[in-house]
């Protein structure tokens, strides 16, 4: 029985249909904590079983009530993170903890410090960093300088229900599940002990109720960011009772704005900033998890009896943050920065970073549910060149397939692949199809039968092949948790198993949350058994995780390990930077969804996935042309840069909505190959020192509270801030220009601007607000190719903006953008610009990479140069000089230098005189 497909859903029907998705309500084991949590719940840590190895101190809790003891390991990890596990002291079998996440770690052994007989202090690491274990009732405080940072456990919150015999081998009566339950006025079936049922689902839990939680109290902040994936805020909101943030990966399309609604993607990891300290909290579970998030503003001063007269007493905020997950342990990671740049790398060093993206990656990209076929395809490129408009990938989504046949092609619609590709290569762009995780059962479908044979799929409970619907109508999904899969799935992409294709071609994972049309909430029942005989409860935000790591490790094994891979993906997970890019899912062609993209993206910034974007345009509905000229400038400065639209919307490539708006789009996709260099060396900053490509205000500027809550506009890199028009027929915007010992200047008019303050800027239709940073040096390129493979030896330009003091700085990494030579043969060229003293200069920032470069230097702007200079001069490492012709415009204080030729790796200097 066929579903109804995503382009028969009406588009005007924008309401999420709340019968299919679950809101807290539904979510028993929250129920059941809130219900637990109301009663006296209190632990106490037992001092005399502390044990300490190398590795981790332990220690038992035990609940008062149920004298129940759990096991808690403390670990000291090098770079100023703790780990806190806690699980049962002798569970009836193992319980899930989340394999492949994190990278080996290296530990910190914690002394035991001076403590009274109620408490132990535990000290390791760096700055002074100590954890306090109190007894009773039980806590900890982390404290650094003196000062509790953060309490876990202070509100006494720690929940852990036990796994039990099974339903069926006991005699226990509903009454005495309810009295174990802590239930007594809700039956068994109403709380979800042993089954849940959710419209006409049942979810039979084979180990009964099996969920955990825990506090934790930040002391001293109010800004919290973090746990995408959520069409919100970037700044996390208070909940309260039955609004719980839900991290829970979901096909929804058309998802709501402004809603705590899980969606496509869950990254359980948060950030916490104040004015001189940033830390962050990592939740290392994969199952069903909601956050609740409660901040006591600052009081400023409080009333306490001391004798006879009352003193008064600052209080400082505190936010309280309770984390609750359906199954697993509790396995969390305390990052303590002291700042953003350092709790950025304590999580890199967890999860991995940003893998370095091939540089046709971060040109602009075309796609469409579904270009139709090879003709199609082929006008559609030659549109670009007609118009002048450069791109770099063409992309095919499902309709490719010969019945949603992944891997095999429909040869009526694309009768020769490889020639399609070659037409591609010939134009130095690429092409992307789409593979997801269903399997269309059909026996005479190799991948299919292969797949079955060696037990390759998801089981039911029952034992045989878990089926659902998805786009091929019955389908079963493979079980990429197991290596043995992923190790056989990679090798799909081998060009002697993918017939027709070719080292140009790279892939696209959707619908990998995993959807599943008529499963509960759209996705797989929660009973379903995976490698191991693990339930997919366990482990379902990682199902879409492994299934990009697969295609990650296919795409560079066809090519022997020699060149990069590219894979989006909708579904993901920590670490899943590793593996590639990811992107919002299927937004609808809105204003209010051009706005909330960027809320979405930062949180995805910040939380290690910097490779990111959303569809241009919308992809649900048909944009009014300002809208689409609007959203592609906003694209054209994020990550990644993708136009794509669903199958039953007007076609809107970038030369269909008339001759001034496809100018305006033009422009704004030129300026991106521009940016390119910019662009391509943030993110080797973000692959080797976990810097975000996309930064909020408040990663720049930490101390500057303003910037706090700034989220429409971000910082591309340290040097440009963007602020995109989000609100329809804009003549004017508010730009907040954050640091008042900071200038800007307009990318476009080289107006200036001092920091600290809010400007108000006229917009036109063609204008995009960008503005560079005093004491930046941005590397460019003078001229937008056809493609990325067009520009490789093309001319470079910098654009220098001087800070007050007349000084800036930059950086430029090339390498051959494509292959992995940078990282085993040091085959690249790391550059460092300063201009200081009236000089420019061009150094060596990396000794280790070498890469000739056939690119000169042949335009340079310095803003913000005060006075016309008498003369230039470039002197070059072998001590020739040689005069520079130069303009120098007074009323905006830009001199510029044309037609010079300094090579991009050699040194040089540039004497301003």
């Amino acid at each position: 029985m066929e579903t109804p497909g995503k382009e028969e859903i009406s588009v005007e029907d924008e309401a999420v249909d709340k019968t299919i998705f679950k809101d807290c309500s539904n979510i028993t084991f929250y129920r059941r904590q809130k219900q637990q949590l109301s009663k006296n719940n209190t632990y106490r840590a037992l001092l005399d079983t502390v044990t300490t190895g190398e590795d981790s101190t332990k220690f038992q809790i035990i609940n008062e009530v149920t004298k129940i003891p759990l096991l808690a390991e403390v670990y000291g990890v090098e770079r100023n993170i703790f780990r806190l596990k806690i699980n049962e002291k002798t569970p009836l079998k193992p319980r899930y903890e989340v394999p492949d996440v994190i990278n080996k770690l290296n530990t910190v052994r914690l002394i035991s410090c001076s403590g009274d007989t109620g408490s132990l202090i535990l000290a390791g690491g760096e700055r002074d960093l100590k954890c306090h274990i109190i007894a009773n009732p039980f806590k900890i405080e982390l404290i650094s300088e003196e000062e509790v940072v953060i309490s876990i456990n202070s509100l006494s919150q720690l929940y852990f229900e036990h796994l039990q015999i099974p339903h069926k081998h006991r005699a226990t009566t509903e009454k005495e599940e309810r009295v174990s339950a802590g239930a007594s006025q809700e039956s068994q079936e109403d709380l979800g002990l042993w089954e849940e049922k959710f419209g006409n689902f049942v979810d039979i839990k084979a180990n009964g109720p099996t969920s955990i939680g825990l506090d934790f109290s930040l002391h001293g902040f109010e800004h919290l960011y973090g746990i995408p994936q959520h069409a919100e805020s970037h700044r996390l909101k208070n909940t309260k009772d039955g609004d719980a943030y839900r991290l829970y990966n979901l096909d929804i399309y058309g998802y709501q704005i402004y809603s705590k609604t899980g969606i496509y993607g869950s990254v359980p990891y948060l950030l916490a900033h104040k004015l001189g300290r940033t830390i962050g909290i990592f939740w290392l579970n994969a199952s069903e998890t909601l956050v609740e998030v409660n901040t006591e503003p600052a009081v400023e001063y409080t009333f306490t009896q001391m004798g006879p007269t009352a003193a008064k007493q600052k209080v400082r905020p505190r936010t309280d943050v309770c984390w609750m997950s359906e199954s697993g342990i509790i396995d969390v990671f305390l990052l303590t920065g002291p700042t953003p740049s350092d709790v950025f790398k304590q999580y890199s060093y967890l999860t991995g970073t940003q893998a370095m993206p091939p540089l046709f990656s971060l040109g602009y990209h075309q796609c469409r549910w579904n270009y139709e076929d090879e003709q199609d395809v082929k006008a559609v490129d030659a549109g670009f060149d007609e118009h002048d408009i450069p791109y770099d990938v063409m992309w095919l989504d499902i309709e490719h397939t010969e019945g949603k046949r992944y891997f095999i092609w429909d040869k009526k619609r694309f009768p020769n692949p490889k020639r399609m590709q070659e037409l591609l290569r010939n134009k130095k762009r690429k092409l992307v199809v789409i593979s997801d995780p269903h399997i269309k059962v059909d026996p005479d479908y190799s991948v299919y039968a292969k797949a079955k044979e060696q037990g390759f799929f998801v089981k039911n409970p029952e034992g045989g092949d878990f089926e659902g619907i998805c786009w091929p109508g019955l389908s079963s999904y493979l079980d990429f948790t197991n290596p043995k899969v992923r190790e056989w799935y990679s090798g799909l992409f081998a060009f002697s198993a993918y017939q027709e294709s070719t080292d140009i071609l790279f892939i696209w994972n959707d619908m990998n949350e995993p959807s599943v049309f008529k499963g509960p909430e759209l996705t797989m029942q929660k009973n379903a058994i995976h490698h191991g005989g693990w339930e997919h409860r366990e482990l379902h935000n990682t199902y879409g995780f492994y299934q990009q790591m697969a295609t990650a490790e296919g795409l560079t094994q066809r090519s022997e390990g020699k060149e990069r891979p590219f894979v989006l993906s909708r579904s993901f997970f920590s670490g899943s930077q590793k593996y590639g890019a990811v992107w919002t899912g299927d937004n609808m062609a809105e204003w209010s969804y051009l706005k909330i993209s960027l809320p979405m993206l930062l949180t995805l910034s910040i939380t290690g996935i910097s490779f990111c974007g959303a569809d241009v345009g919308g992809f649900i509905g048909n944009p009014e042309a300002e809208l689409l000229v609007r959203w592609y400038q906003a694209g054209a400065y994020q990550p990644f840069f993708r136009g794509h639209a669903t199958m039953n919307t007007k076609r809107r490539e970038p030369w269909l909505l008339g001759e001034e708006h496809t100018r305006f789009i033009r422009e704004a996709i030129r300026e991106r190959y521009t940016l390119l260099p910019y662009l391509y060396s943030l993110f080797y900053c973000a692959h080797v020192a976990s810097e975000p490509v996309m930064r909020p205000l408040w990663v720049e500027f930490p101390d500057e509270l303003e910037a706090f809550d700034v989220e429409d506009e971000y910082m591309l890199g340290n040097a440009l801030l963007v602020h995109p028009v989000t609100e329809p027929r804009t003549t004017m915007i508010d730009v907040f220009l954050p640091g008042p010992n900071e200038t800007w200047y307009d990318s476009k008019t080289f107006a200036h601007w001092k920091g600290g303050c809010t400007v108000k800027i006229p917009v036109a239709l063609e204008t995009i607000p960008v503005f560079q940073r005093g004491g930046s040096v941005v590397p460019v390129k003078t001229t937008a190719g056809k493609s990325t493979g067009w520009m490789a030896n093309s001319p470079f330009g910098l654009r220098v903006a001087l800070s007050t003091k007349g000084s800036a700085m930059g950086e430029l990494y090339l390498d051959d953008g494509h292959s992995f030579q940078y990282l085993h043969q040091k085959q690249f060229l790391h550059r460092k610009f300063s201009f200081c003293s009236s000089v420019l200069t061009n150094r060596c920032a990396d000794e280790k990479g070498h890469y000739p470069s056939k690119c000169v230097v042949e335009q340079i702007l310095v803003l913000g140069f005060r006075k016309k200079p008498t003369s230039v001069i470039t002197h070059s490492s072998d001590g020739k000089d040689q005069p520079v012709a130069f303009t120098y415009c007074a009323r905006t204080c830009a001199l510029s230098l044309e037609r010079l030729s300094l090579d991009v790796d050699a040194d040089w200097e540039v004497h301003v005189r």
